[in-house]
């Protein structure tokens, strides 16, 4: 095939990197077929070419103590982002509540690298925090809440979010020994439940990281 000047740029800006060059490692991380073919993932590159076992088994000696949990009642959209913005943060474990599907596609097979659990209700969120000794800190802008960058949010605990428009049920808020809230100057009653969940995130990482 003869390469056009459109083939050549679109190698050139292609994400990851191409077949490996040179001695091939011997290092049991690395995949196989990613180094005869290369790897386009969507992975820093630190874990170019490593199997998807070891990406996760590096990622789960790293993570931080705080888990993220979401409702799922009206399968929120949202629940994607937030897990693939959990990954970027390296959240313990993400915590699906409610329904169990949710739609995968803002995740960008980020699911793939981050743990994610089910809980059928806020009962059952509640009692696995208790039994893993977590404090639960309620996300939403509602009166009362302290606002989260002067919030004092525990180094291990579970951020809970609502869904997109209701927020928080009155189960989850009532399960909460914290509630938080983002500060906003504009008209819009609240921000999207992604955004709030980055930003909340980034908080802890600021203060525990």
């Amino acid at each position: 095939m003869v390469q056009t000047p459109e083939r050549d740029s679109e190698r050139e800006n292609a994400v990851g990197v191409g077949p490996w060059e040179g001695d091939r490692p011997e290092d049991a991380r690395y995949d196989r077929e990613l180094l005869e073919h290369g790897d386009r993932r969507n992975v820093v590159d630190r874990y170019r070419y490593w199997t998807l076992d070891a990406i996760v088994a590096d990622l789960d000696a790293r993570r931080h103590p705080f888990h993220v949990a979401i409702e799922n009642w009206q399968h929120d959209l949202n629940i994607g982002s937030i897990v693939r913005t959990a990954n970027a943060f390296l959240a313990k474990t993400v915590r699906v509540v409610g329904r169990r599907r949710w739609n995968r596609r803002g995740a960008m097979v980020t699911d793939r690298y981050q743990h994610v659990a089910h809980h059928d209700a806020v009962a059952d969120l509640v009692a696995w925090a208790a039994a893993e000794g977590l404090p639960i800190v309620a996300v939403d802008n509602l009166p009362g809440a302290v606002p989260v960058e002067l919030a004092p949010i525990p180094k291990r605990c579970v951020l809970l979010f609502g869904q997109e428009g209701p927020g928080l049920s009155p189960e989850a808020l009532a399960a909460a020994q914290l509630r938080v809230e983002i500060r906003q100057f504009g008209s819009t009653r609240s921000i999207n439940a992604a955004a709030a969940a980055a930003i909340v995130m980034h908080e802890w990482v600021r203060r525990h990281a």
